[in-house]
């Protein structure tokens, strides 16, 4: 049974925006943080952005600080991120995480 599934991932330009959606069958997912990571080919998996558990705190990595927003909606288990100005180097998979766990990923990949 998948607990996270992510989805919104697919190819764009640069300078354009995408939004990634998180959904979650867990019965916790209000009552945690939750986080995307994200890695790029060849790389190791790196942190992007977290949301506490009521959604008013939000912490970025600084590669993605200003152009990409976390949020979340508790009343449907759902965490977004709303990305912007995308540029080619945002080309990788993306992950949600809540708690020990992990989403299967979505392919974002922007061309220049």
């Amino acid at each position: 049974q998948e607990r996270l599934v992510e989805s919104g991932g697919k190819l764009v330009q640069a300078g354009d925006s995408l939004r990634l959606s998180c959904a979650a069958s867990l019965s916790t997912f209000s009552s945690f943080a939750m986080a995307w990571f994200r890695q790029a080919p060849g790389k190791e998996r790196e942190f992007a952005a977290a949301i506490n558990w009521k959604g008013l705190n939000t912490y970025y990595a600084d590669s993605v600080k200003g152009r990409f927003i976390i949020s979340r909606d508790n009343a449907k288990n759902t965490g977004y991120l709303q990305m912007s100005s995308l540029k080619p180097e945002d080309t990788a998979v993306y992950y949600c995480k809540l708690l020990d766990y992990w989403g299967q990923g979505t392919q974002v990949t922007v061309s220049s």
